[in-house]
């Protein structure tokens, strides 16, 4: 869902940054499953997960959004900050973002065997479509839309691109605290390693 988030949040060690990456793949205990760095950036995208639902930005993003949107309002705040952070990316780095696409993509590519078999086939998808169309709200909505149609149980996440819209501003306003708060908390559990 919000793949550039994580991959944004990792740092600069290609395990971590591979693990957080494939980190909505994964469920259950990771005990020894995965190597020592692969398995911390797994951890690091827990965290991460876990940060958000408590963080006072996130949850007021949450809030700003339709209640029939129920528990996939989380999982519309993760797309919708994809989009800004595509959408102003030259704001938060120095890498022009299809050059840094290009670069993790290779990196997480080279430690394709570790991939969860779903991902695997994903690659392209994530790479290629999705994330380059999280540059304008346009592209979310379509994204959501795809996103809707996988999902086996009804939901209401094709209209999704419909909130962004309706809230646009004030979500973005969220995002600008949302993001800062989350780089500080990646760099401190990084750092407490």
């Amino acid at each position: 869902m919000n793949y550039l988030f994580h991959l944004y949040l990792s740092g600069d060690d290609p395990d971590i940054l591979t693990g957080n990456f494939m980190g909505d793949f994964v469920k259950g205990r990771l005990e020894d499953r995965y190597p020592p760095r692969l398995r911390r950036g797994l951890e690091l995208h827990r965290r991460i997960d876990s940060f958000a639902q408590n963080q006072t930005h996130f949850n007021r993003s949450r809030l700003r959004l339709s209640g029939e949107f129920g528990l996939y309002r989380g999982i519309l705040v993760d797309v919708f900050y994809d989009h800004f952070l595509a959408a102003t990316w030259s704001d938060w780095s120095t890498e022009p973002l299809n050059e840094y696409l290009q670069r993790v993509r290779q990196i997480v590519e080279g430690r394709f065997s570790y991939l969860p078999e779903r991902l695997q086939g994903l690659l392209p998808i994530i790479f290629e479509d999705m994330i380059p169309s999280y540059r304008e709200a346009a592209g979310v909505g379509s994204a959501l839309a795809r996103m809707s149609g996988r999902v086996k149980r009804p939901n209401p996440l094709a209209g999704g691109g419909v909130e962004l819209t309706r809230h646009y501003q004030g979500l973005h306003e969220d995002f600008l605290g949302f993001l800062p708060a989350a780089r500080e908390f990646s760099e401190q559990v990084l750092d407490n390693e």
